[in-house]
């Protein structure tokens, strides 16, 4: 059987979602709008279940997508999420506010780069996903883990880059720079004392980093 079949099979498993979350689906197959894969979603969702955070930080919204997907499976958490392409900012108030999850979901607009000082007087989060410029994700985990609580989670997708990560070799120089970025994220982070990290092979790869409780 192959990968295609075996994704094919999982979708099919796939409990039914909010027509207007699967409208969010084809607007971003139609418009290209990089969204996280069903299956690597399904298993973000099911380990926040685990983890029960009450406060979520997402780093790179889109068109609030994922924050939705968050909001709904778990109705207890308030979740913070900041895009800074206007357009796609505009379209995730529309989405939240459709959904009816204004309350719970709260999106700002501007580059996560510069916009860390903001929390300082927000309290700690239990959760940061990071899904946005890949090439920066060293950046962002130093930048915001500190708003983590200790025992808080710290997700990192796209980390397997479309499997690129294991080639021998990439002939676009630009894909080569960024998958040599995320290959050098991923050493960094299972490196690091301070979390316990794994990588699971879900969607296009999905870091679980646990920051460490001493």
């Amino acid at each position: 059987m192959s990968e295609k079949e075996v994704v094919y099979y999982l979708h099919s498993l796939l409990p039914a979602r909010p027509d207007k979350i699967v409208e969010m689906e084809h607007f971003a197959t139609e418009h290209d709008v990089p969204i996280m894969d069903l299956v690597g979603m399904e298993c973000l969702l099911q380990q926040l279940k685990l983890v029960k955070p009450k406060r979520i930080l997402e780093i790179g919204t889109a068109i609030g997508y994922s924050a939705s997907r968050m909001a709904l499976a778990l109705p207890e958490a308030v979740i913070v999420t900041i895009e800074r392409d206007e357009t796609r900012y505009e379209q995730a108030l529309a989405n939240v506010q459709e959904l009816n999850l204004t309350d719970r979901i709260e999106v700002w607009h501007g580059d996560a780069l510069e916009l860390s000082q903001k929390l300082e007087f927000e309290s700690l989060f239990d959760v940061l996903f990071i899904d946005a410029a890949k090439g920066q994700y060293k950046r962002f985990f130093e930048m915001y883990g500190s708003y983590v609580k200790k025992g808080g989670v710290i997700f990192s997708d796209n980390v397997l880059f479309r499997g690129l990560v294991a080639a021998d070799h990439i002939e676009n120089k630009r894909l080569r720079q960024l998958t040599n970025k995320i290959k050098t994220y991923n050493s960094w982070l299972m490196s690091r004392s301070d979390y316990d990290t794994t990588i699971i092979p879900v969607g296009d790869g999905l870091a679980v980093s646990v920051k460490k409780e001493e």
